[in-house]
């Protein structure tokens, strides 16, 4: 059994802003710089063998804190990344829907095939996060591993290990810097 610790990355402007961050390489912002010297302590003393890192600013610098407070080494893995989210990258929540209802409501009812224009599907994004984590397992059967990604990515992976419905992917994207803790056997 594989412990694994998921912790999405600290805050950033766009977070605050309701922007649609994607694979946009947005740092931290202080707050979330803050969030991940907090997460750094808080997780001190717990056993990480390796942290597992999207390459993606926003998320290296949270492992980074991690790895400075506790000497664990940092294994990059772009498949890891958020959501490619196209032409709706940088765009506000509320001027997507306006500007793309069409292609909007299409996405929600079939976010499975049906991307951003520009992006990635979720299907898409679930078969290469999916990928790496079996790799990830596989490597390390009896391991204790952070990984430290997106919202999207990280609910992917709760969803896959609870066995719920694709569907509800969305009610399970975690906040930012607060850790959770899942058990999974490879396979």
């Amino acid at each position: 059994m594989t412990t694994l610790i998921l912790i999405r990355h600290g805050e950033t402007d766009w977070n605050i802003e309701g922007r649609y961050t994607g694979q946009s390489d947005v740092p931290l912002n202080a707050r979330g710089l803050e969030q991940a010297g907090s997460l750094a302590k808080q997780l001190q003393g717990r056993k990480i063998d390796v942290i597992y890192s999207s390459d993606l600013r926003r998320a290296h610098q949270t492992a980074e804190a991690l790895a400075k407070s506790s000497g664990i080494r940092i294994l990059i893995d772009p498949r890891l990344r958020e959501i490619h989210q196209g032409e709706w990258e940088g765009m506000l929540f509320k001027d997507i829907r306006a500007s793309y209802s069409q292609a909007w409501e299409q996405r929600a009812r079939d976010p499975l095939l049906v991307a951003p224009p520009g992006g990635e599907t979720l299907g898409q994004v679930r078969t290469r996060v999916l990928e790496a984590l079996r790799e990830i397992l596989q490597q390390h059967p009896d391991g204790h591993l952070a990984i430290v990604s997106h919202g999207l990515v990280l609910a992917l992976i709760k969803v896959h290990i609870a066995g719920l419905p694709i569907e509800t992917v969305w009610d399970h994207i975690p906040n930012n810097a607060e850790p959770e803790t899942m058990v999974m056997e490879a396979v």
